[in-house]
């Protein structure tokens, strides 16, 4: 296996803290104390400096100072999870439901306290649904019989899987990311984003603890106490680790894929939402503020600007503004434009690039309001206003309760601004319309993971709609919505000429 590239690592650092307005170092210092700032850091977990969780946390029940540790104990618990079999599985599965759902209320709110982005109430109920993720019962094999014996293909794991976690969602994606790698026959070691690396911790030793109880395995599920651009690339270059499971930017992804390993990749998202002539207005306008105000728009599946027929975006507006959303008008989008983006010029006569201020992400749309000079209701679910189709709020993905309005002069036009403007991560799109060929019509043009027709964002993982839930959403590599069947290895077993009974 080659090693990660240490340059380009370090180029992940450079261009996330470049757009969150901070500045990547050369060398890693301890934090001075457990109760220091969260260090600048990218998306993916990987910091230039080391940070600090609680003292009492490392040690047993699976936190540890390295990758080294973690992994070795982590292949130690495959092992032992290999020898109690299914059994071990499904208690492991319903350990972490039980507890997500039971702690949800305490770890949302520590989560939200630690990270200060999106919403607590929403941060709570991302854990309660951690019920929703697939497990054991996913993996069914596949068997054939003939005039010649009978074929078998079961899933089996890997082993040892090491997973970045993001800041957004710290908490519920290591919960998932848990229920489906477990269910699966493999543990898992986490190096988590350094802003959300104390509360995963937490919740990695709860989960490891009621484990033990239970099963007698101590570290299924391990973590990194202070997460660190060494920490990755040490977890990277284990000989334990047999895949990776990277939820994080482009950068990072790129990072995963060139270390010669396996790597499941979620990726970066800036969902389009087409409004076409022949939807219901008012139930358009509910379903797109529901999904882009859901944790003030951190999600990677949320609607993130809006594409809709002129004639009808003026009603679209309204009922937007009749149910929880907030309209700014040219001046007040300027404004907070202004306040959100840092605009530089191209180089060499290129276009301007826009780099988010990392101080409104994830903000209530109390904040922007603040930034963009208006006073706004309490309760504001989103804040909305028209734009032209290559304003920063449109191009980038944003992560903030600020909803950009595109009017577009056919559905031809909707669609190309649409497919622009995802950028073809080939992540989620949404649209809303009553016409069968104009449905069709999006869905293969953009050709994205998640499609939703005619309900909010959320309605993909199976909220509001019918499916299963995972925060890990792999589109750069292909695998889409991870289950347990995306941690599995597919093995052939095959008896010739005789076990067939008929």
């Amino acid at each position: 296996m080659s090693a990660v590239n240490e340059t380009l690592i370090r180029d992940v650092v450079a261009e996330v803290l470049g757009k969150l307005g901070g500045t990547a170092t050369a060398t890693a210092k301890p934090s001075p104390a457990p109760s220091a700032p969260a260090p600048k850091s990218d998306s993916c977990g990987c910091s230039t400096k080391k940070v600090s969780a609680a003292p009492a946390l490392r040690g047993k029940f699976g936190v540890f100072a390295t990758a080294e540790e973690a992994c070795e104990a982590a292949q130690e618990s495959f092992l032992q999870l290999k020898q109690k079999g299914i059994a071990a599985r499904r208690k492991i599965e319903e350990i972490v439901k039980t507890l997500a759902e039971k702690n949800a209320e305490a770890w949302g709110k520590i989560e939200f306290d630690e990270t200060k982005i999106g919403r607590l109430d929403h941060k709570i109920a991302k854990l309660q649904i951690i019920k929703l993720v697939p497990g054991v019962d996913w993996l069914r094999p596949d068997a054939r019989s003939g005039d010649h014996g009978i074929t078998l293909e079961e899933f089996t794991p890997f082993g040892v899987v090491g997973a970045i976690t993001p800041s957004t969602h710290s908490i519920p994606t290591l919960s998932g990311n848990i229920v489906n790698i477990c269910a699966a026959g493999n543990s898992v070691v986490f190096n988590a984003h350094p802003s959300a690396a104390r509360c995963a911790a937490i919740a990695v030793r709860a989960y490891n603890e009621a484990i033990y109880r239970e099963t007698g395995i101590e570290n299924i599920a391990c973590i990194i106490e202070k997460p660190s651009l060494d920490s990755f690339n040490a977890l990277c270059k284990n000989e334990n680790t047999r895949l990776l499971l990277v939820t994080g930017g482009p950068m990072v992804v790129k990072a995963a894929m060139q270390t010669g390993k396996r790597a499941i990749c979620a990726g970066p998202g800036n969902p389009p939402v087409f409004v076409d002539d022949t939807c219901c207005p008012t139930r358009a306008a509910k379903a797109i503020i529901s999904g882009a105000s859901f944790d003030n728009n951190l999600l990677c599946i949320g609607e993130k600007q809006v594409f809709v027929l002129d004639h009808v975006a003026d009603k679209l507006m309204q009922k937007m503004s009749e149910n929880g959303a907030v309209k700014l008008n040219s001046s007040q989008v300027e404004k907070l434009t202004k306040a959100a983006f840092t605009i530089t010029p191209g180089q060499g006569g290129g276009c301007a690039q826009a780099h988010t201020n990392k101080d409104f992400i994830g903000k209530d749309p109390a904040v922007l309001a603040q930034a963009a000079g208006v006073n706004i209701p309490a309760g504001t679910q989103l804040l909305f206003g028209e734009t032209h189709a290559m304003h920063p709020f449109v191009q980038e993905e944003q992560m903030m309760p600020m909803l950009p309005i595109v009017r577009v002069k056919s559905v031809e036009e909707g669609i190309e601004r649409s497919l622009q403007s995802e950028h073809n991560y080939k992540h989620t799109a949404i649209i809303h319309s009553h016409d069968v060929e104009n449905i069709t019509a999006m869905a293969r043009a953009l050709d994205t993971t998640l499609f939703v027709k005619n309900g909010p964002s959320a309605a993909g993982l199976g909220l509001g709609g019918e499916g299963y839930l995972s925060f890990s959403i792999a589109t750069p590599t292909g695998e889409g919505i991870t289950n347990p069947r995306t941690f599995t290895r597919v093995r052939r077993c095959v008896m010739v000429d005789n076990l067939r009974i008929y």
